[in-house]
C-alpha cells in the first residue's frame, strides 16, 4: 500500500513539473490525505537529519548550514524553497526518493515550521534540532506563542539528539531542561553589541521565569527579549555556552566566535545570532574552518530580505517583516544608520499574512531617529498610518498611497536614503514595484 502511495505521489510531482510548477506542497497534501496524516512515515531515511526551527531566521540558517555540507563534499537534500510544513517536507522527499520511498543522501537539512516539529519528527529520526527564537507570529494560525513552545517542549521531553538553542532567548533556552537525561544540549550566546540596552524598548515575551514565575533579571537586552538573563530565584539562565559571539562591531561588520573573526555581509545583531547558530552547527559536525568562514562571510539575503535597490541614485533597502520583532529589527538597522532617511511600510491582511493585524501595535515606532517622512501602502495602508501617528510621529509627514506603484513613486520623489518594510504577501509585489520603477526611471538591483 505504501509503495502505491509513493508512486501516486511521484506521478503528481512529474505532472506538476511538466506544467512548470515546482511541486512544493501539493504532492505532500495529496499524500497526507491518502495516508491518513502519516505521509512522512512512508519514507526510509538512513542519513542524519538536521532541522532548523524558530520564528525568525530559519531560512537563512538552513541555507547556510546546507552550504557548509555542500562545500564539504556531502550530498544533501534541503528545502531551499521554504516549504517547511509536513506536507512541504513530504513533497521534498517525494522528489528525491525511489519507488520504494528510500531517500539517499549524506544529510537532510530541513527548515521546519515550529508547530510541525513534533509532527514531522515523530515520523522521522532527528539527529539535531536547532531552535533560534520564539516571538508572537500569525496569531490567527499559530495562537499564542506559549502554545508553540509547549508543543516543541513536549517533543524535547523524549528527544535525545543534539539540541542547539539560543541561550539568550528564555523561550528557547527553557527547552534545554525538557529532558534532563539529554546530555547533548548546547547553547549559543552573544555578548552585548554597541546598541544593547539596560532596559527593554520593544514588545517582550520573556519577562518571567517559566519554571518558578519570578521576574527575570537582564544584564542587557540586544533586542526584544533577547539578551543575557537570569532568574534570581532558581538560577534559570545559568549555563555554559557552547559558542559565544563577541567583539561585535556592526559598523564593519565583524564578530568573533571560538577565536575566529567573521565578517558577515549583513550588519544587524539579528544576523549575528543567525550566523552564530551556523557556527555552532559547523563546530558540532567538524566542518573545516575555512569552509565555515567562506559561508558566513559570503552569505547574503535576496528575495526581499535586506535586499538593496537603487531607485536612480537613492539607495533603498527592502526587508520582510511578518511580525513585530521583524519590523522592530528593520527599524533598529534604520535608526542605527547615520543621516536622514525615509520609510515605506507596506501592510497586507491576506490569509497568508494572518487576518489579524493587531501585531502592528507592538512595533516601536517611537524610536524613530532622523526619519523625515513615512509612506504607507497595501491593503491596510491606513491602519499602519494611524499606528505610526499614534506613536507620536508628525501626521503631516505621513503619506498614504495604497497602490504600490504610486507608493514607490512617492518614496523616490525626494532624495536620500530609503527603507521599505513589507509583510509576507506584500514583499514580492513590493519587489516587483521597485523593479518596475527602476525599469522606467533608472537604477539597479544590488
Amino acid at each position: 500500500m505504501k509503495r502505491l502511495q509513493i508512486i501516486i505521489g511521484k506521478i503528481i510531482v512529474k505532472l506538476l513539473h511538466l506544467m512548470k510548477r515546482n511541486a512544493g506542497n501539493l504532492p505532500g497534501i495529496v499524500l497526507w490525505h491518502i495516508s491518513r496524516h502519516k505521509a512522512v512515515s512512508m519514507f526510509k531515511v538512513d542519513c542524519p537529519i538536521i532541522a532548523v526551527t524558530g520564528t525568525n531566521g530559519k531560512t537563512s540558517v538552513t541555507n547556510c548550514i546546507a552550504q557548509l555540507f555542500e562545500r564539504s563534499g556531502k550530498k544533501i537534500i534541503t528545502n531551499r524553497e521554504g516549504n517547511n510544513l509536513d506536507t512541504g517536507i513530504c513533497s521534498l522527499l517525494l522528489r528525491h526518493c525511489d519507488m520504494k520511498g528510500r531517500v539517499k543522501a549524506d544529510y537532510l537539512i530541513l527548515e521546519t515550521d515550529e508547530s510541525h516539529v513534533p509532527v514531522v519528527y515523530s515520523q522521522l529520526k532527528l539527529d539535531t534540532l536547532i531552535v533560534l527564537d520564539f516571538f508572537r507570529d500569525q496569531l490567527d494560525r499559530n495562537g499564542e506563542m506559549e502554545t508553540l513552545i509547549q508543543k516543541i517542549n513536549g517533543f524535547c521531553k523524549t528527544f535525545k539528539g543534539n539540541l542547539i538553542l539560543n541561550g539568550d532567548d528564555p523561550n528557547t533556552a527553557r527547552l534545554g531542561k525538557a529532558n534532563p537525561g539529554n546530555k547533548n544540549v548546547k547553547y549559543f550566546h552573544a555578548e552585548p553589541y554597541a546598541f544593547a540596552t539596560k532596559t527593554i524598548y520593544e514588545a517582550s515575551e520573556g519577562r518571567f521565569c517559566p519554571f518558578c514565575g519570578e521576574p527575570l533579571e537582564y544584564s542587557y537586552y540586544q533586542y526584544s527579549h533577547i539578551g543575557k538573563f537570569r532568574c534570581p530565584k532558581c538560577g534559570f539562565g545559568d549555563y555554559e555556552p557552547y559558542i559565544t559571539a563577541s567583539g561585535i562591531d556592526l559598523t564593519k561588520p565583524v564578530f568573533t566566535a571560538d577565536g575566529h573573526t567573521y565578517a558577515p555581509k549583513l550588519n544587524s545583531i539579528y544576523n549575528v545570532y543567525n550566523m552564530t547558530a551556523v557556527a555552532a552547527a559547523a563546530k558540532l559536525y567538524g566542518i573545516e574552518q575555512n569552509i565555515t568562514d567562506s559561508v558566513i562571510s559570503a552569505y547574503t539575503v535576496k528575495n526581499g530580505r535586506m535586499e538593496n535597490f537603487m531607485l536612480g541614485d537613492r539607495k533603498t533597502t527592502l526587508n520582510l517583516a511578518k511580525n513585530p520583532v521583524g519590523a522592530n529589527m528593520t527599524l533598529r538597522v534604520m535608526n542605527e544608520m547615520e543621516g536622514e532617511k525615509e520609510l515605506l511600510f507596506v501592510l497586507n491582511d491576506n490569509v497568508a499574512d494572518g487576518l489579524d493585524v493587531s501585531w502592528i501595535w507592538d512595533i516601536n515606532f517611537s524610536i524613530f531617529e532622523r526619519v523625515t517622512r513615512v509612506v504607507t501602502a497595501g491593503t491596510r495602508a491606513h491602519d499602519i498610518a494611524v499606528r505610526i501617528k499614534c506613536s507620536g510621529y508628525d501626521q503631516s509627514k505621513i503619506v498614504v498611497r495604497p497602490d504600490l506603484d504610486k507608493a514607490v513613486e512617492e518614496l523616490a520623489s525626494t532624495p536620500g536614503r530609503k527603507f521599505v518594510i513589507a509583510n509576507y504577501t506584500a514583499v514580492q509585489p513590493t519587489r516587483a514595484a521597485l523593479k518596475r520603477y527602476i525599469a522606467k526611471n533608472g537604477g539597479r538591483t544590488e
